[in-house]
């Protein structure tokens, strides 16, 4: 269950399909193919896993060059193209990507947004795995997507530096576990200045904060579909050639290669599970910060 879906039903996402099945980061085992599918790379039996972009239109120019996820007319899944609250959901075969056996079920379930997102994110600060100088990463919001590329950004040879709503010392203690080497509150500023941050919670405010955390030349990713106002910020903020950069769903490529990533790092998805007659009771909890980690569905 990832944050965009309290999104839908905040109504801060426009143009949603209604009535909609909820629910993205699927996983299931293929029942049946459609007609023409006999050259693609799902088969009956194998298990998949569906993440937030269901389709894509395949014509525009943004699909024509390779950038799928800016797709000027695409279906989002649980939003614009019936998602994964049911027994059985019809998706895309070019959107379902073959899962890492290492993980179960709910183990592999939070890879397929919270990690893509994340993913997509650390790799838009332009850092390059096992780089010859380590970097320092900060990443605000610690939840589902934090953790998961906490994990992958160590891996790589990175410093992560957590932050966290304050106050929220077990999230703070999390972050340590994974390896961080600090973690603090949002509105704090680390103990060593960043080359770059990854904004994941919804907040505007934390990006004039990250700006300030950052050194000249750095950069700050905001990860999130939506977030409320960003304040007016001085311009020295933004000087010394300092970047704010969004991102945008995630690319067919993208999801290649951090599944293919994910079992190698190998990453740890913290879950915690609720029965499916129960979302209402995790989406609750997501939105009131009670999660360590990623709430997941079962059915």
């Amino acid at each position: 269950m990832g944050f965009s879906r309290i999104e839908q039903v905040d109504g801060e996402l426009e143009k949603p399909k209604l009535p909609i099945i909820p629910g993205h980061e699927i996983v299931g085992v293929v029942d049946k193919l459609g007609p023409g599918l006999d050259g693609v790379a799902v088969t009956v039996g194998q298990r998949v896993g569906i993440p937030w972009v269901g389709r894509t239109c395949g014509s525009c120019y943004y699909c024509r060059e390779g950038a799928e996820n800016l797709c000027d007319d695409p279906g989002f899944t649980g939003y614009q193209v019936d998602g994964g609250y049911a027994e059985y959901t019809v998706a895309n075969a070019e959107c379902c990507y073959p899962l890492p056996d290492m993980y179960s079920d709910v183990e592999v379930a939070p890879l397929l947004c919270a990690g893509l997102i994340g993913y997509r994110s650390l790799r838009k600060t332009g850092f390059k795995p096992n780089a010859e100088k380590k970097k320092h990463i900060g990443i605000y919001g610690f939840g589902a997507a934090a953790h998961i590329i906490a994990q992958v950004a160590i891996y790589e040879g990175h410093q992560v530096y957590a932050f966290t709503r304050p106050g929220d010392v077990e999230a703070q203690a999390f972050a340590i576990r994974l390896g961080a080497t600090w973690a603090g509150d949002s509105f704090s500023l680390p103990p060593h200045v960043l080359d770059a941050a990854i904004i994941f919670a919804p907040v505007g405010a934390l990006v004039p904060v990250a700006l300030q955390a950052i050194r000249k030349g750095g950069i700050v990713v905001t990860g999130g579909i939506h977030m409320s106002p960003i304040p007016s910020f001085p311009y020295s903020s933004l000087w010394g050639e300092r970047q704010v950069v969004s991102v945008a769903n995630l690319t067919r490529q993208d999801s290649l290669e951090f599944l293919e990533l994910a079992p190698k790092v190998p990453v740890k998805t913290e879950t915690v599970t609720f029965p499916l007659e129960r979302a209402n009771e995790a989406l609750k909890a997501l939105r009131e910060g009670r999660l360590v980690g990623a709430a997941v569905l079962v059915p």
